[in-house]
């Protein structure tokens, strides 16, 4: 559980699996620009895809949330 909440780990995973391959351009976002435009022809791998590089950057947003959340409430 720790693994999850190592916020220079997850990061490193968002800079390298989130966005690799890195040319022409990141392929996270052109699965996303492509199930944004209908994910029309997209296969069973085209969404695993999705999930494995989106992966890291819902782990970021969960940590970010959970830092978030913690500052407001008062902890340390």
């Amino acid at each position: 559980m720790k693994l999850l909440n190592d916020f220079r780990l997850i990061l490193l995973l968002c800079l390298t699996l989130g966005l690799a391959p890195f040319f022409p351009e990141p392929h996270l976002w052109a699965k996303l620009k492509w199930v944004f435009g209908g994910a029309t022809g997209m296969q069973l791998k085209d969404w695993f895809d999705v999930v494995l590089h989106g992966l890291p950057w819902v782990l970021l947003v969960r940590l970010i949330f959970l830092k978030t959340l913690k500052n407001k409430n008062g902890d340390v």
